[in-house]
């Protein structure tokens, strides 16, 4: 006899049971179970147990350093000898915070973050005066008091664990007046024995979590002053939205009206063509028979004005892909736009062999574009007699770059903002994360200056 099916909630047909929590349909645990996952948590605190006691080490030589540091501080107005003192324990101090940082990865398996990049002038990092060194300063005088502090505790714990599960096994040979525990209790019978050894037991047991929670502070410690600035990354970061935004608006509105001017240009350049064409070919085709000279007439000059087609569609197709870039890279292309110009280009080019190492296809249209527009700004508005392009490869906050510059030798006064076609090249710069300069003081030319990403691009 079965039981009967209970009724599913809201409905009265019955289907298989619903997975028990924590369980996928298939049977298997979608979480690891609590008991397992508390196990590895309570092993892992013993790694950490050994990292803090070995942290002593790292706590006496921090106060050492601070000791030392502030010894030469105070005696470099007497003896200037105490600023290389000082100098040396700031080094000393960043590199013990380096060394703490791998045994906290290795004993705790926490990393704190990126160590800090200084922008401090060379001779501040000489002296150590550059702002990862003085916070590594204040991280060894904070762990060299918490430090010191934390291992004496858990060694104790550690120490005083041991002995107390071990009074059970000492019972027999312990004085008749028994033992004393924790330097408080005395302990002389076999209930006192096994009570005591269940508390060391208990200690034992508690070590690791107690280390965990003195760990955590460490760990906020080094995350704190060894690691980078979190102020400072949230600066970049508020920063870095900001010009996402701005550029992701920019680069709309410069999408849009590159487009308006297509279909501008072509409906009032090559359709207009393309119609009279239609017209010409349509009367010569009438009158082919009845006036065969006329017909010719009309074929000629629609033959003539589909040449016409042509050059305006090459024009409307500038700020287009030219094939020599795709096929050939950027090199082949920039000289082609050099050998078209009519004011003399000199080009110098550092880049890897196209096939070998490209930019990203982004990043390549991005500068034949901005060399492609500088040389036409050139020959338009400069007045200048001749021209240079460099292009290479330099490095960067954030990796390689591919750097472009365009200089001439015109009357110059050219700045962001009072015309289409810097705010443009501007606009395709932003776009990829790139930045523009220019430089163009009246009278003396004019020097645009283009970073882009170097991002991964082809590679044969």
């Amino acid at each position: 006899m079965t039981a009967p099916a209970l009724p599913s909630e809201g409905a009265g047909t019955t289907g298989p049971p619903p997975p028990l929590p924590g369980r996928v349909p298939d049977g298997t645990f979608a979480n690891p179970p609590v008991r397992p996952r508390l196990l590895r948590r309570w092993a892992q605190g013993w790694w950490v147990a050994v990292g803090l006691v070995l942290g002593l080490g790292t706590a006496l030589a921090a106060l050492v350093i601070v000791s030392l540091t502030v010894a030469g501080l105070f005696s470099t107005p007497v003896m200037g000898a105490g600023l290389v003192l000082v100098a040396l324990g700031l080094w000393a101090a960043w590199l013990l915070g380096r060394a703490h940082r791998w045994m906290l990865t290795v004993f705790s398996g926490i990393d704190v973050g990126p160590v800090p990049v200084s922008g401090a002038p060379t001779w501040r990092r000489v002296l150590g005066l550059d702002e990862p060194r003085l916070r590594a300063l204040g991280w060894a005088a904070l762990h060299g008091l918490w430090g010191v502090l934390a291992g004496l505790l858990v060694l104790g714990l550690l120490v005083q664990g041991v002995a107390l599960a071990a009074l059970p096994f000492l019972s027999t040979v312990a004085p008749e007046d028994g033992v004393r525990v924790l330097w408080l209790l005395r302990v002389s019978t076999s209930t006192g024995y096994a009570v005591g050894g269940l508390g060391g037991l208990v200690m034992l047991l508690a070590v690791p979590w107690v280390a965990r929670g003195l760990g955590s502070v460490d760990v906020a410690l080094a995350r704190w002053l060894l690691g980078d600035d979190p102020q400072r990354q949230l600066r970049e970061m508020s920063h870095r939205v900001e010009t996402l935004a701005a550029s992701r608006s920019e680069t709309i509105d410069s999408v849009e009206a590159e487009r308006r001017r297509i279909e501008r240009d072509l409906h009032d350049g090559p359709q207009q063509r393309l119609v009279a064409i239609a017209m010409n070919l349509g009367l010569a085709r009438s009158t082919l028979d009845s006036d065969p000279d006329g017909a010719r007439a009309l074929i000629d000059e629609a033959h003539a004005a589909a040449k016409e087609a042509i050059v305006e569609m090459r024009q409307v197709a500038r700020g287009i892909v030219p094939p020599i870039l795709t096929d050939r890279g950027l090199d082949a292309a920039v000289s082609a736009l050099a050998a078209r110009s009519p004011v003399p280009v000199s080009v110098s080019i550092h880049l890897p062999d196209p096939a070998v190492r490209r930019p990203d296809p982004t990043v390549e249209a991005i500068a034949y574009f901005c060399v492609s527009e500088a040389l036409t700004n050139v020959a338009k508005h400069s007045g200048a007699r001749r021209a240079t392009v460099d292009l290479g490869l330099r490095d960067g906050p954030a990796g390689e770059q591919l750097s472009v510059v365009v200089g001439d030798d015109g009357r110059g006064g050219a700045a962001l903002g009072r015309g289409t076609g810097l705010t443009g090249l501007r606009q395709r710069v932003a776009s990829v994360d790139g930045e523009l300069h220019v430089d163009s003081p009246p009278g003396a030319g004019t020097t645009l200056s283009i970073t882009l990403p170097m991002r991964p691009g082809r590679t044969r």
